[in-house]
């Protein structure tokens, strides 16, 4: 099954109709890190990560990893090796904190997207992701958490996400 992203506001995963927010500025094919933008495709998912000291475990068919305070994703469009990619922080990568004093990442997914044949500068760091308020994000999709944890109870590791 596959999880569509309906309007820019709402994603349709079978009979389950999820408002959401998307990036501050749209969509795009043509992803550009830091755009604002969120990209259009039909990407894979990744496990779920999330904060064990906030949060239980979700019941979910994917793997489950607990969020440290070392962990971050990096952003460098100057490291080829680790760009787009989960790391340990360090202070010189560029990198998007997973530990954070807000809740936007208790409870995150990265959707695969710029992962296989990893391109430099074309976009990092798009998740599902939590969100209080639906204020546009910086790229990713964001949901409150009580639809992101009954999202979680309906998807496995071959469900797909559609962005259009």
């Amino acid at each position: 099954m596959t999880i569509i992203l309906k309007n820019k506001v709402t994603l349709k995963f079978d009979d389950f109709y999820f408002k959401c927010s998307i990036g501050e500025k749209g969509l795009t094919k043509k992803k550009i890190e830091g755009d604002k933008k969120t990209p259009i495709g039909t990407f894979s998912l990744g496990n779920i990560y999330y904060r064990a000291d906030r949060i239980l475990k979700p019941t979910t068919k994917l793997r489950c990893i607990k969020i440290r305070k070392v962990m971050g994703w990096c952003d460098d469009i100057k490291n080829k090796k680790k760009y787009n990619k989960l790391i340990n922080v360090s202070r010189k990568l560029r990198h998007e904190k997973l530990y954070r004093k807000d809740c936007k990442y208790d409870l995150m997914i990265p959707i695969n997207y710029n992962t296989q044949k990893t391109k430099l500068g074309k976009g990092s760091a798009i998740f599902l992701h939590l969100t209080k308020n639906y204020k546009p994000t910086a790229g990713c999709i964001a949901l409150k958490k009580k639809d992101f944890l009954i999202l979680c109870k309906l998807i496995n590791k071959r469900t797909k996400i559609k962005i259009t």
